[in-house]
């Protein structure tokens, strides 16, 4: 007791003298804080991000639960702090964490449907890369997007590789469900009771590594859930006000799961393996990404949706890299060897598909050719409405590419001594490739249309699929 009681007077002592030091050069009435540092002052950021768990006894005091993130029995220094001032300290992700993607695919259809399908899902939930990332990787901080990204639909840059709409938005869209928030974007309000997306710029479905643009790799994205499904369900039993905000418990069960990556870990080994070594390394990738659906399932999630990667030897990004010698690329002008090494990811994803939905009999799981609508519509761009299948809209070095790996989109930079700026082009319909790497709005709603045929699907739409598609078109 005589310890307990000291220790509390030291604090009490410690936050005397700091004020006093400031009485009188200080005004304490500040509008906001904004807090950067360590643990010392973490109250709950490093887990939200990374998606783990402080056990117990930590929280023990104060909070009655270990779930605050914060390192100790109870309450930090910034904590205490918060008492004297008028407002109190929030961590950006304890209650912002987003619900999931929706990867449904829908929007306007090119070709009729025999049989009407309906996504009846309360919620979805989004895993996956660039190709779905609707603000993860902007909202960590680590990279920006500049004009004229988002150009087209959001009028400016939405936190999406693109200059509008994602295939994953145009799903949404169709399923009458809001576009999805990411899962580390705090700002605005965002609610996630609809769904929360974990995809993020750059992952890969292996554990990154100390080179890696995105550290959110797949395991990491599954872990967040996890954390972001036991905090919402916290937060939902103590404060009633939260339930517009967040899922109910039975969402998590009925939810789409979404996935799709695996496009960086296969063009991304290119730089440094060659083909033989990249192909003996696919089933080590995909006992990865089995894990993290199981952890799912453990979690209660039956309904899977998973694309597979998209034809990687079409990207401006490699042919400019890979594609210097023709005899390299086939007769659409892609590089051979991606498209090689995706269609035999592809082979063993589908499998990977097809054991699971075996081994769980209670699992809906729905595999998506993504490289096969992406293929057909690089080879007959012009019947589709496009007049440029490869060649960047977005870029700088102009034709026959136009792509720059030194200048992102938007960016201006000093190369060679020349100050230059990879500006758009003056209409993104006509093209394919977006900024070299992803498409264009344009690109992603013919895919999503396709998609909605039903005919890429494994198994394919009917009314044996656990949901049904509202037609807007």
């Amino acid at each position: 007791m005589a310890t307990k009681t000291i220790n509390i007077l030291i604090s009490t002592l410690a936050l005397f003298s700091i004020f006093l030091s400031l009485a009188n050069s200080t005004d304490f009435h500040y509008p906001s804080v904004f807090n950067f540092g360590d643990s010392i002052s973490d109250t709950g950021g490093h887990a939200a991000g990374l998606g783990f768990f402080l056990g117990p006894p930590n929280g023990e005091k104060y909070f009655k639960t270990s779930s605050t993130g914060r390192f100790s029995d109870g309450r930090l220094i910034v904590d205490f702090l918060g008492n004297f001032f008028p407002f109190i300290f929030y961590s950006l992700q304890t209650c912002n964490t987003c619900f999931l993607h929706v990867l449904f695919l829908i929007m306007f259809i090119c070709l009729p449907l025999s049989k009407s399908i309906h996504f009846n899902f309360p919620s979805v939930f989004n895993f996956g890369d660039s190709n779905s990332d609707t603000g993860e990787l902007i909202a960590s901080g680590i990279e920006s997007l500049d004009p004229p990204n988002g150009q087209i639909y959001f009028k400016n840059p939405s936190g999406r590789y693109c200059d509008g709409r994602l295939i994953i938005d145009f799903l949404m869209d169709a399923m009458d469900l809001p576009f999805l928030n990411a899962y580390l974007d705090s700002v605005g309000v965002p609610t996630f009771r609809k769904g929360c997306n974990f995809a993020t710029a750059g992952s890969t479905i292996l554990p990154a590594t100390a080179t890696s643009i995105s550290p959110f790799s797949f395991g990491i994205q599954v872990a967040q859930f996890l954390r972001f499904k036991a905090r919402a369900l916290e937060l939902r039993a103590k404060n009633k006000k939260l339930d517009k905000y967040l899922p109910k418990e039975e969402y998590f069960g009925q939810a789409l799961y979404m996935f799709d990556i695996g496009q960086n870990d296969i063009a991304g080994a290119f730089y440094s393996k060659s083909l033989d070594e990249i192909l003996a390394s696919i089933p080590t990738i995909l006992v990865e990404f089995e894990n993290g659906i199981k952890k799912l399932y453990d979690q209660g999630a039956r309904n899977f949706w998973i694309h597979n990667t998209g034809p990687l030897g079409c990207l401006t990004q490699n042919v400019a890299k890979f594609g210097t010698d023709p005899s390299k690329l086939d007769e659409l002008g892609c590089v051979g060897s991606h498209n090689q090494a995706a269609k035999i990811f592809n082979v063993q994803l589908h499998a990977l598909c097809k054991n699971f939905r075996a081994q769980y009999s209670d699992a809906n799981v729905t595999y998506i050719d993504i490289f096969t609508i992406k293929s057909n519509l690089i080879a007959d761009y012009s019947r589709y409405g496009f007049e440029q299948p490869i060649m960047a809209c977005c870029g700088y070095g102009g034709p026959p590419l136009n792509y720059n790996n030194r200048i992102r989109c938007g960016q201006t930079k000093n190369l060679n001594g020349t100050w230059v700026t990879a500006k758009g082009c003056p209409d993104s319909t006509e093209y394919v490739s977006w900024d070299g790497i992803h498409y264009t709005e344009a690109a992603n709603q013919f895919v999503s249309s396709q998609i909605l045929t039903g005919k890429y699907a494994d198994p394919p739409f009917s009314d044996e699929m656990p949901f049904l598609l509202k037609l807007k078109f």
